[in-house]
């Protein structure tokens, strides 16, 4: 077997991120990977000044996000498990984040669509972005959905 590579994984909550970890976690098993999951979150780019004031002062996205991927992985592949993953969270364009963080790495892997507003749509602009950018191999992680979500 050759040397181990690096899978990147996006992951922000949703019902395809957590199929797309579920994925890129067993392949790891088959080739011997590591695998490191990628959170990305930004400020609104509309509107936020007129939020500010509606904000909780101790509001800190970058732990929200950081909690939301330790859950995910946690409530996903359990506690051990959990840990062998890379936890990576970065603020900026989502699909921005995986593509830089891909640079290197064996593949990228993320769901068909995240918590965009267009649930009906086959490809989300992430998946479609990654896609067309990455500096590795794509796979995007289709399924039906879990019973009870999306």
């Amino acid at each position: 077997m050759a040397d181990a590579g690096r899978i990147v994984v996006g992951v922000d909550g949703s019902a395809p991120s957590i199929r797309a970890l579920r994925w890129a976690v067993r392949q790891a098993e088959l080739t011997g990977d590591t695998v490191e999951a990628v959170i990305s979150w930004e400020y609104p780019a509309a509107g936020w000044a007129s939020m500010v004031s509606a904000v909780p002062p101790d509001f800190d996205p970058e732990t929200l996000a950081a909690q939301v991927l330790a859950d995910s992985l946690k409530e996903t592949l359990g506690a051990d498990a959990a840990a062998s993953v890379t936890r990576t969270v970065m603020i900026g364009n989502v699909a921005q984040a995986l593509i830089d963080r891909a640079d290197g790495a064996s593949l990228l892997v993320v769901g068909n669509r995240g918590y965009s507003g267009f649930k009906s749509t086959l490809l989300g602009s992430v998946g479609l972005h990654v896609t067309q950018h990455a500096p590795c191999p794509v796979v995007v992680v289709r399924g039906k959905p879990d019973p009870g979500t999306d």
